[in-house]
């Protein structure tokens, strides 16, 4: 956050910003391809620990670069440690999701994604409320200096969690790197349920764009340019996110993974298509609060039903093509609907996208349905 708003307010440039944005995600989204291939070939422990220290080397040396008065070429500089920043967490995702499955049973794999989820919403919350608070005592560095902290004290933790790794596995001869990448890859468009979870989560994240996204645009142009309803819209959205994230990790989801997923999916795509129809700010809100409950729903339910279903040997592949249905089809759909929205009202593209996921629900359930009259598929 704190590196964002120092490019916004050094050039007031949206062209600085879109390259920040650029220079934080796409790194990350091509290297998540192929350090799911890494994660399921070295320890995952060792990678998540060496891709945060790199992480942290990174940032300390932009600290120590600020420290030292050295502020020329700062915008370009700032790019560079962002895109450095996206490599590690390119590497470290996909270890980070295959590694869980180790750690908790398959029967708690939803409860942990959704305590998990609601942790990360108040995280996200928070973020700007710390930098802010940091930056109001002090330079950019202290963030800086802050986060390489934060980072010793994750490792530090890490180190006393046991982790297990074949001995045999990482001493065993292995194929050619690209002929593995390539054998994940096969593996998830071979298999029926690992492909349309995939799908359906890339299409869930490129649907949500509209209302997710644009929805701070949609504020301005039908209530008025008001920070008290762009406050109350991020707190609606964070409460909602909060919650529903408590509710999964406490109720566990319906025994067959794929009614929960498809109650999420449901459920965001009624009250989004709703919040097309919503011309008070306080229908907004409470819509807004509505279906940011399902999207922990969404999320933790694609990731335990994944972790489940999915072999140990080949879960870092397919969690590096999830990280990249994320990074991949949220920019895509905000260079899609982000310069249509300034020729089509926002809220037809809402009411567009929550029916076009009600329909994606729709046909899950018929294909489903069709599949488990034969041979009781219910993942």
């Amino acid at each position: 956050m704190a590196i964002i708003w120092e490019v916004a307010l050094e050039t007031s440039s949206g062209l600085w910003v879109t390259l920040l944005t650029l220079c934080a995600t796409i790194p990350q989204t091509i290297l998540s391809f192929f350090a799911g291939v890494w994660a399921d070939r070295y320890p995952r422990k060792r990678m998540i620990i060496l891709a945060d220290i790199g992480i942290a080397v990174v940032t300390l040396i932009l600290a120590l670069i600020l420290i030292g008065g050295i502020y020329g070429g700062l915008i370009p500089l700032l790019l560079a440690v962002s895109a450095l920043r996206s490599v590690g967490a390119g590497i470290q995702t996909p270890a980070v999701g295959s590694v869980i499955p180790q750690l908790v049973p398959e029967e708690h794999l939803l409860r942990y994604n959704g305590v998990s989820g609601a942790m990360m919403s108040i995280v996200q919350f928070a973020s700007p409320a710390a930098a802010g608070a940091l930056l109001a005592f002090g330079p950019l560095h202290w963030v800086l200096l802050v986060d390489v902290a934060t980072a010793i004290l994750g490792v530090l933790l890490l180190l006393f969690v046991n982790i297990a790794h074949s001995k045999q596995d990482e001493n065993a001869e292995k194929p050619a790197f690209l002929k593995d990448l390539k054998a994940g890859v096969a593996y998830a468009a071979g298999e029926r349920a690992v492909r349309r979870l995939l799908l359906t989560y890339g299409a869930f994240i490129f649907l949500a764009v509209p209302s997710g996204f644009l929805s701070t645009l949609m504020i301005e142009r039908t209530f008025g340019s008001s920070y008290v309803y762009l406050t109350v819209n991020e707190m609606a959205g964070f409460a909602g996110m909060v919650l529903g994230g408590i509710i999964i990790g406490a109720w566990g989801g319906f025994k067959e993974r794929n009614k929960t997923l498809l109650l999420g999916l449901f459920c965001y795509g009624l009250f989004s298509l709703a919040i097309g129809f919503a011309y008070t700010f306080l229908l907004f809100a409470a819509l807004m609060f509505l279906y940011s409950l399902f999207i922990p729903v969404i999320q933790s339910s694609v990731t335990a039903a994944l972790q489940a279903i999915v072999p140990e040997d080949k879960l870092g592949r397919v969690f590096g093509l999830l990280g990249a249905m994320f990074s991949g089809f949220m920019p895509l759909g905000m260079a899609i609907f982000g310069p249509l929205a300034d020729a089509v009202r926002i809220q037809h593209m809402i009411i567009a996208c929550g029916g076009l996921l009600i329909l994606l629900c729709s046909l899950y359930i018929k294909r489903t349905h069709r599949r488990s009259n034969g041979n009781g598929y219910n993942t």
